[in-house]
Formats: structure tokens, C-alpha cells, sequence
């Protein structure tokens, strides 16, 4: 007997919604006959929105158990593969402070300028599985472990400083909507698809995140090219007592560099697991990646006048409103040695704090202090996962009373495994060098109710939006498209279309266009209306912050039998003098032969290395112009569409007639005749790319 399946009709944003809270979430309740959500234990549900807390903008309350039990099972869903961030590569490296803050903060790092800590710091994508590409387009995480002498501290932080929500309790619908559907086990590694774009458009204090999503910081170059973030707002605390608001940012030395969206797609096929093969490069050569720590401090005067609320998870504090100051450089000198042992079994935690470094009330950040304790207990085994090296300290010293466990390796002699105890053995607590929180006041009806502070979700979307270039913002416009012309729902199309009407007027009737809506729909309501008047930030931007240097960065060159070997010494010398990395690439990879019948060693076969693994290319070909080679053409016309520098030889003239590239010329295609040229060249490729070139291939 065949089913016939009634057609599943996808509701509007008015008819999903039941109510909307004081934050401005949405409320789905059941009606009628409708299903109840429930706990495991049968008790429905009153709020899946908000966490139990203590007044609107207090603490989260340990006795939610609807939060603990849909955390407890979300945390232990997998195994022994992480959730999320599963795909993860890790380096050591030593954090050395530039700046004393003992008068701020008591935390070891930053106890004295030139103190040195060991670090272990771990990137990663979110979405994916351990065996997806390194170039989806998805958020990185950036988590680094200080081994201090007063205990480790980990800043388990993200390349975007913002999140998709306010409250811990929607991470795990989150990560459920955006991995795999149940169903069919896919989508792996991305969010183009129906159940992800259903829930964000149901879920309006994502909308500022989606603009960063969907924004090239998304596409990094590699994890050296990327910033850091803690994403929440901290406390520094000073041994008197005093509080400072921080919020950390990670500041890469060589720039912020993404790459476009053609190339993600084929950098994925070409070589997916580029950015740990340029992690691991760069620490193999001594070329040793580093970032600035800057700071944000600020009191609670500049958080109560600030225009938004600064323990909101979703939001961010512009740079020009209060500036990042410089404390420290992270340096990373050092491989891992087994991959599993180290960078699979490493277990960050946001509640590892030393002395000096204390929370707030971020609900988002509450809830990770409670989440995570319980995902390495699952993910790892048992209760004893602080004695594997990797997450052991290494600068203080361990003394306490836990024993037994699973992997149990310390051994603690004698009959004492208690305190207080009469027998004058084992250690003792200290009043004065133990960690104290800080003394905030806390008061408030026990309630789930979102602050109406958290309410505005479309300004600082705005804002992030009109930071960008028209280049970035096309970025953003194109991969709203693509992403959103996989979902096989119309009116999931037309629900986003109606949260970027209260983003930017342009941008929602060209996404509206694009993806053939007909009729722009009505604006999504507003708990808060969208505040016209916040002024661009540039540093949001990465093309108005190039880097100003090729140091680090990679030139491919294209040669043939016949090249000129004098031109590619000019060409070497003057990577080198800016200190980039320059690999050859021919139509074999025994060797080429250079005009003067000498051997040249070959790094790359081109049929296997096209133009989008390199940050700029030179064409090098001999007597055979190259022409006749696809792959050659190939090269050439990516690297052309691609915006890339573009360094060519009186003998490419062939090659690039073939490629239609004739009379292409820009400022980004340079003619290289001798050393001076040379020299030239790379300058020019201090520029990330010839952006105008864009404008060829619009519509």
C-alpha cells in the first residue's frame, strides 16, 4: 500500500510566532490538542527561551533543571568526537606580556612586561565533522590555554566577537539546526540549507551575527590571518578588590586576509585541510605565527551609558568607542607532537579562571561555565581528564583530596583523604592566595525573563553592514543568495528577507530580487526599532585593514622548460627580502629546465596546484607558452577572476591571449622584465587584491 504524504506547508512569521518576550524572542506556545514539550521526565516546559536566573539581568540559578537536563544531553550526544568543533587543529606557544597590569588585575599573565606563559591554542570550525574541509564558510573557534603559576586559565574564545544567541539554553537548537538534519544526515560542514535559515529567521537576535557570518570573515585565509575573540564581557579584579570590565581581542600580525567565496569552494578540492598544512608550514620553516592580546576596559559608568547592553552576547563595542589597547603577543613555535594526544584530547572549559579573572552575567557565558565541565567528562572518559599532559598545569603545583576515577594516575600516599582532619597532612586552603569572586551584589525574583536591554537585534547588524566596503558588501549580499537559494521552503527565504528590511532598505530588496521573492514582504516586527545613526566602524572591515606587507603570505609561479631562470632569482630574492614564501609550479613535478639548460627543483604539479592555494602568481612559461595546457589557462583565469596580483613575462604573451586576457590590463597585472620589476611586484602585493577587478564579472 502506497502513502501519499500531505505536502508540508512552512508557516509565516505571524503565524509561528505566539508571543514575543521582553528581549524580543520568540515564544512558540502549544494550543489546543497541540504537542507539549516536555523534560525527560515528562514536566513540560513553561520557557524554552530563557534560563531561570535572579532578575532580569542577574546570574543563571544552578536549580534550572530544564536547562541543566537539555544541556546534559546535548553535551553528551556524541562521543568521542566533540559536538562541535570537532575539527580542530592545535600548536604550542608562549604568551609574553608587554604591559604591566597589577594594578588592574592580580592574573598571573600579566603580573610584570616580559613575563612569559606556555600556551596551547587549538582553532577550529563549529559546524563540520572531523573529516570536513578546513574552508566551509563557518564561524573559527580560537581557544587558547595559559599554564600559569597560579593555574590554568583558558580563553576559549571565537574569529567573531559576537554570538547567534543570548541564552545558553538555545545552543543546543542552534547547533541541531545547523548540523545535519536527523533525517538524511546532511548538509556536513555548512548552513546553506532549510532547517538552519528556519531557525535563524525565527530567531531575530541573530541577525547581527549573520552579517558577520556571511561576511568573508567566514572564508579566512588561514587561522594566522584571522582575529580572536573571548566574545563575552569579563572581569579583570585587582588584589583590592576592584572590578574592570575587559573584553579580549587577538589582533594577527600578519592582518586580517580572507579569502572569496569561488575560491573556498575550490581550495576545498585542491587541498582541504589548507589551513593546518599553513599552520603547520609556517611553524616547520620559522616562520612563527603571532598575535597582539588587546583589551577593552571600561567601568560600570561607560557600561551603564553605553548604547547597549554589555553583557548581551550578540553584541559587540566598537573600537572607536572604547579602544583596544595592546597587554601581550602570543607567539606559536611549537608543533604538536601526536596530533591525538594533544590537540584531540586538549579540554577547554570558560570556567577556568585563575585569580584576577572573574565572570559576569552573560547568560550565554553562564550557561558554557556550566555546559563544558560536563562535555569533557563524556568526550574524555571520566572525571580524571586534568591529568592527561595536555591539559595538565604546568606552572604551579596540584594538591587535593580527589581521588579514584576512571584513568586515575595520581597516587596520593598515606591515610588522609579528607579535610579538615587531625593528622596535620594534606594541603589546606588559603584565604589570602586563593581564588576570590568578585563581590557583585545580586538581587532579583526568580524568573525566566530576557532583560528588555537585549531587546534591539537589527542596530549593530546595521552597523557591521555599513563598515564594509562596496566590495564586502556585495560579499555579504552574494552569500545571503547562495545561502539562502538552497532552502527548497519559499517562505523561509521571505522571513530573512523581512529581518534584512530592518538591516539596510538595499540590501533586502536586492536579496529579494536575487532570489525572485516577486513582492518584497513586510518588515519582521521590532521589539526596539533599528537605530539609524550608529556611525560606520572600520575596523570591522577587513579590506580597509590590509595587512601592508607580504610577510608570510605565498606567490606561486607558474614555469615552463625554457623559463627564464634569472627573472625567477629576481623573483625569489625579493620574497624572501619581504619575507613571503614563493613555490614553483610546472607541468611535471621531476624538474624544470630554465633557458640555460640548468635544472630547477618543482614544488607543484599544476595539474594538482591551482592559482587559488597562492596569495599572488607569476607567469614564468619557456618555449612552449603554455597555452595548449588547460590546467595553465586554468591558473591564470582563476587567479584573473579571483582579483589577485598577477606578474607576468614577455613570454606569458601566448598564455594570456589564450585566457582572453589580452587587453585586461589593471593595476593589479605587472610586467616582469628584471630584478627592479621584481621588486615592484611584490610591493604591489602588499594589497590584498585589485577589488575594481570585481566589477568585470558583476550581474
Amino acid at each position: 500500500m502506497t502513502m501519499t504524504k500531505t505536502p508540508r506547508q512552512t508557516a509565516s512569521i505571524e503565524a509561528l510566532t505566539s508571543k514575543r518576550g521582553a528581549g524580543g524572542e520568540i515564544h512558540q506556545h502549544a494550543v489546543g490538542q497541540d504537542e507539549r514539550l516536555t523534560t525527560a521526565q515528562g514536566v513540560v516546559i513553561a520557557d524554552n527561551q530563557n534560563s531561570l536566573r535572579a532578575g532580569a539581568p542577574g546570574p543563571t540559578l544552578m536549580e534550572d533543571f530544564a536547562l541543566r537536563e537539555k544541556l546534559f544531553h546535548f553535551d553528551h550526544e556524541r562521543i568521542p568526537e566533540r559536538v562541535v568543533h570537532a575539527r580542530g587543529y592545535g600548536a604550542h606557544g608562549t604568551f609574553t606580556c608587554t604591559r604591566d597590569l597589577t594594578d588592574i588585575t592580580r592574573a598571573a599573565p600579566f603580573a610584570s612586561s616580559g613575563k612569559k606563559t606556555e600556551v596551547f591554542v587549538r582553532f577550529s570550525t563549529v559546524a563540520g565533522s572531523k573529516g570536513s574541509a578546513d574552508l566551509a564558510r563557518d564561524v573559527r573557534g580560537f581557544s587558547v590555554k595559559f599554564y600559569t603559576d597560579e593555574g590554568n586559565w583558558d580563553l576559549v574564545g571565537n574569529n567573531i566577537p559576537v554570538f547567534f544567541i543570548q541564552d545558553a539554553i538555545k545552543f543546543p537548537d542552534l547547533v541541531h539546526a545547523v548540523k545535519p538534519a536527523p533525517d538524511r544526515a546532511f548538509p556536513q560542514a555548512q548552513s546553506a540549507h532549510d532547517n538552519f535559515w528556519d531557525f535563524i529567521s525565527l530567531t531575530p537576535e541573530s541577525m547581527h551575527m549573520v552579517m558577520w557570518q556571511m561576511s568573508d570573515r567566514t572564508i579566512p585565509r588561514s587561522f594566522t590571518t584571522m582575529e580572536g575573540f573571548g566574545v563575552h564581557t569579563f572581569r579583570f579584579v585587582s588584589t583590592e578588590g576592584v572590578s574592570t570590565f575587559v573584553k579580549f581581542h587577538w589582533k594577527p600580525r600578519m592582518g586580517l586576509q580572507s579569502v572569496m567565496w569561488d575560491e573556498a569552494v575550490k581550495s576545498n578540492g585542491a587541498d582541504p585541510d589548507r589551513h593546518r598544512r599553513d599552520l603547520w608550514d609556517a611553524i616547520d620553516r620559522g616562520d612563527f605565527p603571532e598575535w597582539d592580546l588587546g583589551v577593552q576596559m571600561f567601568d560600570q559608568d561607560f557600561a551603564d551609558n553605553f548604547a547597549f547592553d554589555v553583557l548581551d552576547p550578540t553584541k559587540l563595542i566598537p573600537e572607536e568607542d572604547c579602544p583596544v589597547e595592546i597587554i601581550g603577543t602570543l607567539r606559536l613555535d611549537r608543533a604538536v607532537d601526536n596530533f591525538f594526544a594533544e590537540t584531540e584530547q586538549v579540554a577547554f572549559c570558560t570556567a577556568n579562571v585563575i585569580p584576577g579573572i572573574d565572570f559576569t552575567d552573560d547568560p550565554l557565558l553562564q550557561g558554557r561555565n556550566f555546559s563544558y565541565l560536563d562535555t569533557q567528562l563524556k568526550r574524555l572518559g571520566g572525571p580524571n581528564f586534568t591529568k592527561l599532559p595536555v591539559n595538565a598545569p604546568k606552572g604551579c603545583p596540584v594538591s587535593n583530596y580527589q581521588q579514584d576515577g576512571h584513568m586515575q594516575t595520581a597516587a596520593r600516599k598515606g591515610r588522609v583523604n579528607y579535610e579538615p582532619n587531625g593528622w596535620g597532612e594534606g594541603p589546606r586552603a588559603h584565604p589570602l592566595e586563593g581564588y576570590v569572586s568578585y563581590r557583585a551584589p545580586v538581587t532579583g525574583p526568580k524568573t525566566r525573563l530576557r532583560p528588555e536591554s537585549f531587546a534591539d537585534h537589527y542596530s549593530q547588524a546595521r552597523q557591521f553592514y555599513i563598515s564594509q566596503t562596496p566590495s564586502e558588501q556585495e560579499h555579504i549580499l552574494s552569500a545571503l543568495v547562495f545561502e539562502l537559494s538552497k532552502c527548497a521552503e519559499p517562505a523561509i527565504r521571505s522571513r530573512m528577507v523581512s529581518h534584512l528590511l530592518n538591516i539596510d532598505l538595499g540590501l533586502a530588496q536586492s536579496a529579494a530580487d536575487r532570489l525572485g521573492l516577486g513582492t518584497t514582504p513586510k518588515a519582521a516586527p521590532t521589539s526596539q526599532p533599528t537605530q539609524m545613526n550608529l556611525a560606520p566602524s572600520p575596523a570591522l572591515s577587513i579590506q580597509q585593514n590590509p595587512p601592508g606587507s607580504f610577510k608570510g603570505r605565498m606567490l606561486g609561479v607558474v614555469l615552463s622548460d625554457g623559463f627564464d631562470g634569472a627573472l625567477l632569482a629576481a623573483l625569489e630574492k625579493a620574497v624572501s627580502e619581504a619575507g613571503g614564501v614563493i613555490r614553483t609550479v610546472a607541468p611535471r613535478i621531476g624538474g624544470v629546465l630554465c633557458s640555460k639548460d640548468n635544472l630547477h627543483p618543482v614544488t607543484d604539479q599544476i595539474s594538482g596546484a591551482p592559482s587559488v592555494l597562492f596569495d599572488a602568481v607569476a607567469v614564468l612559461p619557456g618555449v612552449d607558452g603554455l597555452a595548449s595546457t588547460p590546467a595553465a589557462v586554468d591558473f591564470l583565469k582563476d587567479a584573473h577572476v579571483h582579483c589577485k596580483h598577477i606578474g607576468l613575462s614577455a613570454s606569458a604573451a601566448e598564455l594570456v591571449e589564450a585566457c582572453g586576457l589580452a587587453g585586461a590590463a589593471d593595476d593589479g597585472i605587472h610586467t616582469l622584465r628584471d630584478a627592479a620589476s621584481a621588486r615592484s611586484f611584490l610591493g604591489a602585493c602588499k594589497g590584498l587584491r585589485v577589488w575594481g577587478r570585481e566589477t568585470l564579472f558583476a550581474g
